[in-house]
């Protein structure tokens, strides 16, 4: 029996987002596994802020890119971000703000949950 993941509050995994699908596994979640070397486990909401950094540091979410059925994001999109490129945007001061029940509890290898929740979306 495959055990459920836990989210940083330590409640079950929500659904971070379906529409765009994201996920390592595109299944909605931040869920991670072997293969996930970036450790997709924050769902953030997208900021143009946040969008140009990630850009900047080679790792462009906005631009689609139709071979992996990647549609671009836009500020108010959710997605499951590496952790350590949230930590670093943190570290820069352009983190976007997280969702909390959707974060998989392994981001706090990367953040502590006070980090976390200073930046949680009010939902």
């Amino acid at each position: 029996m495959v055990r459920e993941a836990s989210n940083v509050l330590g409640g079950k995994l929500e659904t971070c987002c379906t529409s765009p699908i994201t996920g390592f596994y595109r299944d909605g979640k931040c869920n991670t596994g072997g293969g996930d070397m970036g450790a997709h486990v924050v769902c953030a909401q997208m900021t143009e802020e946040f969008l140009n950094y990630t850009k900047s540091r080679g790792n462009d979410l906005s631009t689609p890119v139709p071979g992996f059925n990647f549609p671009g994001l836009k500020p108010g999109d959710r997605w499951c971000l590496c952790a350590s490129r949230w930590k670093e945007a943190l570290d820069a001061g352009v983190a976007p703000p997280v969702v909390l029940p959707a974060t998989h509890a392994s981001a706090l290898e990367y953040a502590s949950l006070s980090e976390l929740k200073q930046n949680a979306l009010e939902l």
